[in-house]
């Protein structure tokens, strides 16, 4: 796939964009959760290439020199921009909406937001990996590695880490490069750098410092990590897809609804954050009785997964 391919703002229609939109409020829900990506959900709604050539663009010399000359229409056919504006304006309406919400499951109710998620994930492992058409010994290979390497990741500790400005931002540059990775949460990045919890301090409570920091740091990385994501794309495209299907696979461990809180740290702000996490089985019967909790997860888990490969089959005919 190429610049030239992209379906150019004057192709599209108010409903495309909408779709745009809507994607864009997909991603950014993912994002706000640490273990689930917002790669995951662009790649599995189709948009995944598109979106990282169009950030690509943002560093490139066309764009630039008709900048420059004041060629504004060029300048914006160059990055795609009203599609970036679609998806981003979803992203940030996301990141508003639901930041209390998810932080309210997540201290309350992380049974049923990791059930759902879980179920998402594993469709989406399906739906990319149809992507390949002929698999590989070589691209088996790549693809459990990369869940290896995911596996191990996603079982880091986080750090407590300083608030410095330096720092902060550097952090918004290594977690955008993440949110677009499928498989690799930039949430989770935040988590395992300790900034988190200031991520979501700062949307929930409108600081617009943190805000600027965080935002400056994942412009200036996604636009670096787009340049070599849209290079590996057209060169080793089916590798590619194999490598993030397995990051995917492997982020399937932090996801799993069954978690046991070992040990934890008290972050500057106190917040309670886990260190050591245990996945575990549940018991299949509580006092002589079916576990319902089961039922509930699986049938969370089930409509994650039928979301995911209804919207794959809806982006299918784009495609």
């Amino acid at each position: 796939m190429n610049q030239q391919t992209h379906p150019t703002q004057n192709k599209r229609t108010l409903n495309d964009y909408l779709g745009l939109l809507a994607r864009g409020f997909a991603m950014g829900s993912a994002d706000v959760v640490p273990g689930v990506s917002g790669g995951t959900m662009a790649f599995i709604l189709g948009i995944y290439e598109e979106l990282i050539f169009s950030i690509r663009a943002l560093a490139r010399k066309d764009f630039w020199q008709a900048l420059l000359k004041f060629q504004l229409k060029e300048a914006f056919e160059a990055i795609n921009l009203y599609f970036l504006i679609a998806v981003g304006s979803g992203i940030v309406l996301a990141f508003l909406s639901l930041a209390k919400g998810l932080k309210w499951m997540l201290d309350h109710q992380p049974l049923l937001l990791w059930s759902f998620f879980f179920g998402l994930v594993v469709a989406s492992v399906i739906t990319v990996a149809r992507r390949i058409k002929q698999w590989t010994l070589g691209l088996v290979l790549a693809l459990a590695v990369a869940a290896l390497g995911a596996f191990l990741l996603v079982g880091a500790i986080p750090a407590q880490t300083p608030d410095t400005a330096l720092y902060i931002f550097l952090s918004g540059a290594l977690a955008s490069c993440a949110m677009i990775l499928p498989g690799i949460s930039g949430a989770f990045i935040l988590l395992l750098l300790g900034k988190y919890q200031f991520a979501l301090d700062a949307v929930n409570n409108r600081s617009l410092m943190g805000l600027l920091l965080l935002g400056a740091g994942a412009a200036i990385g996604l636009i670096t990590f787009a340049q070599i994501l849209s290079w590996v794309f057209r060169k080793y495209h089916d590798l590619t897809v194999a490598v993030l299907t397995g990051f995917m696979l492997g982020s399937l461990r932090k996801l799993w609804p069954w978690q046991e809180v070992v040990d934890f740290i008290v972050d500057s702000h106190g917040e309670k954050i886990p260190t050591v996490i245990h996945n575990y089985l549940p018991a299949m019967q509580i006092n002589g009785h079916f576990n319902i909790e089961i039922i509930t997860v699986l049938a969370l888990a089930a409509v994650g997964f039928a979301l995911v490969m209804l919207l794959d089959k809806l982006a299918m005919p784009r495609e």
